[in-house]
This record gives structure tokens, sequence and C-alpha cells, in this order.
């Protein structure tokens, strides 16, 4: 089994060498594909780097800052894995639990598994009150619009099966990345699975970047998208196969 790991990146010299570090520890067949969205701050460096020290990892770079949507396009078409999933340049989200997202996919149970930050009892930094409020309402409002019960629909930890992905035409360049899949994950009738996980979020002065505009962003993007994306044909489940196990490398 391959995991392709797509990872959009923007001025994160801070903490690419340990997300990097982190990501390459898992035991698992990994290509880390590290689209760099125009950095200024030396992480296009770093990668390079990092690069020529480990062969799992190749580098994407966009020619300006385009986006964490547009990054991520770009990422998902340039994978080989079995499945595809979305990590985060930052500290937020630990690479370890990849396996446990793995599972369903594994055992022929998923099309497509969320990492949910408020299921199961892993550890999480208490930060800001707001932006739990406005990501509980966001998911309320996704769920009633696709008739899904995610608990969390803004989650970066997503995974995929790749034809999967692949199959599916990505929009929007910036954050309106999660409802945009989230949306059309449901119109396709896709099994999805929710997987408990850890969080450590970051303040602003630590470099979080995602504000109360891309909420605003969010919201048209769940109306757009419910209203343009037309629902499809389930389609054919996986049937389990017995080498899916994760080996390690």
């Amino acid at each position: 089994m391959k995991l392709s790991v797509v990872m959009p990146v923007y001025n994160e010299r801070a903490t690419l060498r340990e997300v990097v570090g982190k990501v390459l520890s898992v035991p698992i067949d990994i290509e880390l594909i590290c689209v760099d969205d125009g950095s200024r701050d030396g992480s296009r460096e770093i990668l390079a780097e990092l690069q020529a020290q480990h062969p799992q990892i190749r580098v994407v770079l966009q020619p300006q800052n385009m986006g964490k949507g547009a990054a991520l396009r770009r990422g998902i078409q340039e994978a080989t894995g079995d499945f595809v999933i979305i990590q985060d340049a930052d500290l937020e989200y630990d690479p370890a639990e990849y396996p446990l997202m793995l599972e369903p996919l594994i055992q022929g149970k998923a099309d497509v598994v969320f990492g949910s930050r408020f299921l199961g009892g892993a550890p999480h930094r208490v930060l800001y009150f707001w932006h739990s409020v406005g990501n509980w309402l966001l998911t309320l409002l996704s769920n009633c619009l696709t008739n899904v019960n995610l608990s969390d629909m803004e989650t970066c930890y997503k995974v995929f099966r790749r034809e999967i992905i692949q199959s599916i035409p990505i929009e929007e360049d910036r954050f309106g990345f999660e409802p945009e899949i989230t949306v059309k994950v449901a119109r396709r009738h896709l099994r999805i699975y929710e997987v408990g996980i850890s969080y450590w979020g970051r303040t602003y002065e630590e470099g979080k970047k995602i504000g109360w505009k891309d909420g605003f962003r969010a919201l048209y993007c769940l109306f757009k998208y419910s209203i343009k994306e037309p629902k499809m044909q389930a389609l054919p489940q996986s049937v389990p196969a017995p080498d899916r196990s994760p080996a390690p490398r």
C-alpha cells in the first residue's frame, strides 16, 4: 500500500523540517508531495534541501501565491499512491494518526475518511471560542445541505481513495476547498467515515492564517456547490484486498 501525502506550503519555515520529519517517520510507504505556493521566507530553499535528502519527497513549485485550494489541486493530480491524504505544513495535526485514518479505507468500508477534532478522547489544545462556534455552524449548515452527519467539515485531515479524489474537479483556489470537496463527495454518494483525531491548534502569533473572511467564503461555497453540483450515482464499492495493510518501509 502506498500513501500520497499532499502538503501545501506557504511561508512555513518555522515548522517545515519538523512536520516533514514526522510524515516520513510514519511506518507506511509514503510519497510526500510538497507544493510550495510562492513562499518568500526561505521555505523553498528548505524544501530543496529536504528533497535532496529524502527520495520520498517531490517538490512542486507554484509560480506565485495562488492559494491553498490551487496548491491542493496541483498536488492531488501529481499523486500516484493508493490513497491520498491532505497534510498542512504546520504542526496542528499529527501524522502518527495516518494508520488510524486509513483503516476504514484499507478494510474496504470507506471511500473518504474525515479526521474529526471533535470525536473521541484524543488531546486538543484549547484556543479560540468563536472559531469553534463558526466551525460548528459551518458543519451544521453543511450537514443540512448535504444530508450527511459530519462532526467536523472544516478539518484538514481528509483521506481519499486516489481514483476518487482525482476524478473530482477542484475549483476553489483558496480556503473554500473544505466545503467544496465536502459537497462534491456527498453528491457522489461516497461512503464517508469519521475518525477522532488529536489537534494542536496554532495562534495567529504562531502563524495561523485562516480568518473571518474565510468563514464567509466557506458559507458562499456551501450554497454555491449545493446548488450547482448535480447528484450522481453511487460508485461501485471497493472490495477489501488482502495486501492493503500498512507495511513498514
